[in-house]
């Protein structure tokens, strides 16, 4: 019987081969991976004992409630804005996501705000200043074309939101060559 399984802390591309080849590996037929959600055809308890098994020994967890659901759904849309630059987002976030969702933004943002114990609109600045740290370190763009690439009006409100969020100014953190990003899954 095809049954779908929402997953938390299932970020990026690895996540999903990850996961992909250690539950082919079990010989448990998969029929559809993408982040936070996999579906399987499920023959028993055993291959849904199995797949826990998996998830807890990756790093990963089933979601088992319809509030963390959808908390992760925010965040999984988020972490896909930020990972299409130049990111073009024209309307206001709360817009977006009660569109993509399907549902009221008041309802997602208490949702969201209930379980994470933070806003969507902090919790979106964090992943932004991680993907920050990311084109940094990277060295191929400057500060100007950053702040362009993520919808920054301008380079000053770049600059006062990472020193806000990480204590140090865009030059010190280029300066310092240090790894100090988070995890996105770590985020909160």
């Amino acid at each position: 019987m095809k049954q779908n399984f929402y997953i938390k802390n299932m970020v990026c591309d690895r996540c999903i081969k990850v996961l992909k080849n250690e539950i082919e590996a079990q010989e448990i037929e998969l029929t559809e991976i993408e982040l936070g959600r996999i579906q399987l055809n499920v023959e028993n308890d055993l291959e849904i004992d199995q797949l826990k098994q998996i998830l807890e020994s990756n790093g990963f967890e089933l979601i088992d409630s319809p509030e963390d659901e959808l908390t992760e759904q925010v965040k999984i849309h988020l972490i896909k804005i930020l990972g299409e630059l130049p990111m073009e987002l024209n309307e206001k976030l709360s817009t977006h996501l009660a569109e993509k969702m399907h549902q009221d933004y008041s309802k997602i943002s208490k949702v969201f705000s209930t379980t994470e114990g933070i806003t969507i609109e902090k919790y979106y600045i964090k992943l932004k200043i991680e993907k920050v740290k990311e084109l940094i370190q990277t060295q191929r763009k400057n500060f100007t074309e950053i702040s362009q690439l993520l919808d920054y009006s301008h380079i000053n409100h770049l600059s006062r939101q990472f020193k806000s969020e990480t204590g140090l100014s865009l030059s010190e953190y280029k300066a310092e060559q240090k790894n100090t990003r988070n995890p996105l899954d770590q985020i909160v």
